[in-house]
């Protein structure tokens, strides 16, 4: 199996940034109550910053089985807040038009 912890582990934490530079931007702007926008980015936080603790489990495992099960547990939650990230966009596109 190709190695893609640091991969993921590196775009997981840049996408949480983006998520909590989103989420931020609502709450200063008194956005958030009238959209679900937020809650969308709050849920991709976490499952970004779970990612990103997966894929660093899956860097430092020593055992081979260990470390595959890490990455694709990462690789699910990753794949899953990309999708909430997805559906924040489409929200802001939808309030925009």
């Amino acid at each position: 199996m190709e190695k893609k912890s640091g991969h993921i582990l590196n775009a997981s934490s840049n996408l949480l940034g983006f998520s909590l530079v989103i989420i931020t931007s609502l709450k200063i702007s008194k956005v958030s109550y009238s959209t679900h926008l937020d809650e969308f980015a709050g849920i991709a936080c976490l499952l970004f910053a779970f990612s990103c603790f997966f894929s660093f489990l899956s860097i430092r495992a020593t055992r081979d089985r260990l470390r595959n099960r890490f990455e694709t547990i990462a690789d699910y939650l990753f794949l899953t807040a990309l999708f909430c990230i997805v559906l924040a966009v489409i929200i802001v596109t939808m309030k925009i038009i």
